[in-house]
């Protein structure tokens, strides 16, 4: 089959033929139809996340948002069939553990993440290997196609869950996303489907438009403030949290970084009222090397909450599905281009500067 394979750190990925994946007894083989391309495939193309014990290593195949239709099935997997249309989380459980017992996979202490580690090859390929399927796998409802999943796949899990899941949330509440890309964006969009008033802060006034189309009440561009950073302790008083706080009444409930860097990490802190709560939703890059300073005392006097999210437990998928064959949430909206597996190198490199838009899918993987 072909596949994108990393084999060196920064140099552009090498369209591959390699050998078919089998299926393990657990596990099931999809034919991927379509597969997002996502910052963190970035990340892993750059070899980020050494800090962390979690760089990808070379020889990997990426990609981690694929959905398809099952072409082989292992002997010991019961709920999964041939012919079965699915998604694939990247979060990988084992189904075993008392996290995933208890509905959190994504958190599983055995658990493998889908193109980032040799034991789970990723889906920039032609098939893709689905391990622990009855688990994992996820069974697409009719009314959703495979291109729209892998927008749905990484982006939109990752922002419903940490909405619906991880932040206390309620309509009506005051949210504002930092970074409006493909999480980001995704954010916008489910943050409003939840009832929330949102401010999409970035620094691009085409992508803020776009966030206003998917719901955004007011929009900030960091660039066009006299001082785009929390520098001062709360740093509320300055730049994009007080541009922030000024459109929510006093600050955001809740507040989300979307990009991972530390200007945003610290403006979304700074841009909430007492008792918010921020959620860190994008990863870091060599210039933080997952550290960023924060402004605790103010944290603490202020008792806000600091949530780390990723993912989705696979078990709730199905809450967010719902939503997608309601029309509540739109994934397809946010999809700008569909590309040839061949491109994927490309389209990585352009997210060097931030030259991609909203979601871009793979959708063609044989020529």
């Amino acid at each position: 089959m072909r596949a994108a394979v990393l084999h060196e750190y920064g140099d552009p990925l090498t369209i591959a033929d390699v050998p078919d994946p089998d299926p393990a007894a657990h596990g099931v083989v999809v034919e991927t139809e379509a597969c997002g391309i996502c910052r963190s495939d970035w990340h892993a193309w750059q070899g980020h996340g050494e800090w962390a014990d979690d760089r990808v290593p070379t020889g990997q195949i990426l990609g981690h948002e694929p959905a398809g239709t099952v072409v082989d099935v292992g002997e010991r997997v019961e709920s999964v069939r041939e012919g079965d249309r699915v998604a694939v989380p990247f979060n990988l459980g084992r189904g075993r553990c008392s996290y995933c017992r208890n509905g959190h996979g994504n958190a599983c202490e055995n658990g493998i993440a889908l193109g980032f580690e040799e034991a789970a090859p990723g889906a920039f390929a032609e098939l893709v290997h689905a391990p622990y399927a009855d688990y994992n796998v996820v069974r697409l409802p009719d009314g959703v196609g495979t291109t729209e999943m892998a927008a749905l796949g990484c982006r939109f899990a990752t922002a419903y869950h940490a909405l619906a899941h991880r932040a206390d949330l309620t309509p009506g509440d005051r949210v504002a996303v930092h970074g409006c890309g493909g999480v980001g964006l995704s954010a916008v969009q489910v943050a409003t489907a939840l009832g929330a008033n949102v401010v999409a802060v970035d620094v691009d006034d085409a992508t803020l438009d776009r966030a206003a189309d998917l719901g955004a009440t007011e929009t900030v561009n960091a660039n066009a403030v006299d001082d785009g950073s929390a520098t001062d302790a709360g740093g509320a008083d300055d730049g994009v949290p007080a541009a922030v706080r000024s459109l929510t009444d006093g600050g955001a409930d809740v507040s989300v970084d979307a990009l991972g860097v530390a200007e945003t990490c610290r403006n979304s802190v700074a841009c909430l009222r007492r008792r918010g709560q921020h959620v860190q939703l994008g990863l870091t890059t060599d210039a933080e090397r997952g550290e960023v300073s924060l402004p605790t005392d103010a944290m603490t006097m202020r008792e806000v909450t600091f949530l780390g999210s990723r993912g989705m437990p696979p078990s709730r998928y199905g809450e967010l599905l719902r939503m997608v064959e309601r029309g509540t949430v739109d994934p397809g909206a946010l999809v700008t281009r569909e590309v040839a597996l061949s491109d994927v190198p490309d389209r990585l490199a352009a997210m060097d500067d931030y030259g991609t838009a909203g979601i871009e899918v793979v959708t063609e993987f044989s020529k």
